[in-house]
């Protein structure tokens, strides 16, 4: 005769609580443990109803078991009024019902009779079993996190249609804490990536104000900066497929792209709209723009990442850049993009002293430099995208 499988509850506690660290998104979790009632512990169907504080609801978000006991995920929603709601948010006595979590159909129903309580709470309690029935749920388990109930854990009979042991109802207790925890978490870290999301935003739009005003300085290349930076995305883009280029090295990107010239907020306008060419004297004025940029942007930590871009998108591949004259790969990538973008548009817009090249002819001269003054990788790209 087969020895009776005895189901090891503090070991799949175990593998719960590790699934809650490897898991960050709290539907996952849930759905696995639902799975696992029913497959492990054997029960004929399974389900979860989750709060919605939005609309102050319950939704039955998971549902497993056998067809025409499983219960339709989604379309089921209680509302605060709900008997099962009320009884575990109003009126859950644990020490009156025994077991410290769960909520047992037939339990519930003897204490009913055998204690005879007053008519208001006799009355919750028959539409409470009214509620199971309709589920045809054997033992209800709520998730509370402190004083919040985050969610209902609703259960049906055993396959082998026998009641519910002690061990496996506490067993259903720490799963559901293992929920409300989860949910928790989850609440807690959507919370924290909105206000971060709020302060990516207020920063992001904060830069754009800070280009526009070096962009308002000069009037001959108006929109530059917007459209270099929109060039040097479309390389980044290009470029990722054979690169390892993550999310934060486009935002980086983005970023720098915007403040590539911030230090030209502090260069004399004269110059910046000087209508015949430069003296040499003139030109280094206006290099200094580089050691301005990085002056004014050193000192804001989350900048760290931008300011290769900012400094060094006037090197150039063959050395013979500025500010420092590094050479090849010494050129960061970002950098890199940005030359080309920088380059490409002041190729391609009017100046007092010459007229816009066409796009082919801007093309054909990036090409014409690749190696020597550009990136060949970069300007690979650039050629596809421009």
């Amino acid at each position: 005769m087969r020895k009776k499988r005895v189901l090891n509850y503090k070991k799949e506690l175990e593998a719960a609580a590790k699934s809650m660290i490897l898991i960050h998104e709290p539907q996952i979790l849930i759905k696995m443990i639902v799975r696992m009632i029913v497959q492990k512990v054997g029960v004929r169907h399974a389900g979860i109803l989750l709060y919605n504080k939005d609309k102050d609801n319950y939704v039955l978000t998971v549902s497993r078991g056998e067809k025409g006991l499983k219960l339709p995920a989604g379309f089921l929603r209680m509302d605060a009024d709900n008997p099962l709601i009320r009884f575990f948010r109003e009126s859950y006595d644990k020490k009156l019902f025994g077991g410290p979590e769960a909520l047992e159909f037939l339990k519930l129903k003897g204490w009913l009779k055998d204690k005879k309580p007053g008519k208001e709470t006799a009355r919750l309690i028959e539409k409470v079993l009214y509620q199971m029935e309709i589920f045809e749920a054997e033992v209800c388990v709520p998730a509370f996190w402190r004083d919040d109930l985050l969610g209902i854990l609703l259960l049906g009979a055993k396959q082998n249609n026998g009641r519910f042991r002690q061990d496996e109802l506490d067993f259903f207790g720490a799963l559901a804490s293992d929920v409300a925890m989860a949910l928790r978490n989850a609440q807690l870290f959507r919370d924290l990536e909105d206000e971060l999301q709020k302060r990516r935003n207020l920063f992001i739009h904060t830069t754009i104000a800070l280009a526009a005003a070096v962009d308002a300085k000069d009037h001959y290349t108006h929109g530059h900066i917007s459209r270099v930076t929109n060039y040097s995305l479309a390389i980044g883009e290009k470029l990722k497929a054979g690169r390892d280029i993550d999310d934060n090295f486009m935002e980086n990107l983005h970023i720098a792209s915007l403040l590539h010239d911030i230090g030209k907020i502090g260069t004399p306008e004269k110059l910046l709209n000087k209508t015949s060419e430069l003296t040499i004297g003139e030109r280094k004025i206006i290099q200094r723009h580089v050691a301005d940029g990085v002056t004014i942007l050193q000192s804001i930590r989350e900048l760290d990442g931008a300011l290769a871009g900012v400094k060094y998108h006037h090197e150039r591949y063959n050395g013979k850049g500025y500010p420092e004259g590094l050479k090849g790969k010494q050129i960061p990538l970002l950098a890199s993009i940005i030359a080309v973008a920088d380059t490409f548009d002041a190729m391609t817009t009017d100046r007092p002293y010459r007229r816009a090249k066409t796009k082919e002819e801007a093309r054909l001269e990036l090409k014409r430099y690749s190696g020597s003054q550009f990136n060949p990788e970069v300007i690979k790209a650039a050629l596809e995208v421009l």
